[in-house]
C-alpha cells in the first residue's frame, strides 16, 4: 500500500515537471497561432521603395560628396521648403551625438543654407519624385527609407534613430 502510493507521488512529480517544461511551448504556439499578444504594427514609418535609383543615378546638379560614408537624408525643397528645412535641421540637431553621422541633403529652394546642409537642383524631376519628400540613403548612396510630406518629422527621426542602432559605426 505504501509502495503504491509512492509510484503514485512519483508520477504525478514527473508529469509536473513534464507540464511545466511544456507549458511556455504551448504558450508560444497559441500566441502565433490565435495572434495574442503579438504587436500588428512595424517599427519603420517610412517605406522601402525598391525602385529608386542609387543617388549617383538621380539627376541632380551637384551630387553630395560622401567621402566620410555618413547617412544621407535628402529631401526635396519645392512646397514649404523652410518649414521642411527647419524641421529636418531640428531632427539632425536631435540625434545629439549621432548627429555627425548623417548629411542632410536639399534638392531644390531657394531659402538660405542651415548649417551641415549641402544644396542642389534637380536637373529634371524624376518620374519617382514627389513634392516635399524625404529619402534617407545610407552610406553607400542606396536608398534606406523614403518618407511622404505626411509623416511627421518625429516618426523620421525615430526611424533614423532604429537605424542608427541596428549600423553601429
Amino acid at each position: 500500500m505504501q509502495d503504491a502510493k509512492h509510484i503514485r507521488r512519483q508520477r504525478l512529480k514527473l508529469m509536473l515537471i513534464f507540464v511545466i517544461f511544456a507549458a511556455p511551448m504551448v504558450a508560444a504556439w497559441g500566441m502565433v497561432e490565435l495572434r495574442i499578444g503579438i504587436p500588428d504594427r512595424h517599427t519603420a514609418h517610412g517605406e522601402v521603395d525598391l525602385t529608386l535609383p542609387i543617388l549617383d543615378e538621380w539627376p541632380l546638379t551637384t551630387l553630395a560628396d560622401n567621402e566620410e560614408e555618413t547617412w544621407i537624408l535628402a529631401f526635396d525643397c519645392t512646397k514649404e521648403c523652410e518649414a521642411r528645412q527647419d524641421e529636418l535641421w531640428r531632427l539632425h540637431r536631435a540625434l545629439g551625438r549621432e548627429a555627425p553621422r548623417l548629411k542632410r541633403l536639399r534638392i531644390g529652394g531657394s531659402v538660405e543654407l542651415l548649417p551641415g546642409e549641402v544644396v542642389s537642383e534637380w536637373q529634371h524631376l524624376p518620374p519617382w519624385h514627389k513634392e516635399n519628400s524625404v529619402w534617407l540613403l545610407d552610406p553607400m548612396g542606396r536608398p534606406a527609407l523614403a518618407f511622404n510630406q505626411s509623416v511627421a518629422t518625429k516618426y523620421v527621426l525615430d526611424d533614423i534613430q532604429h537605424l542608427f542602432k541596428v549600423n553601429p559605426q
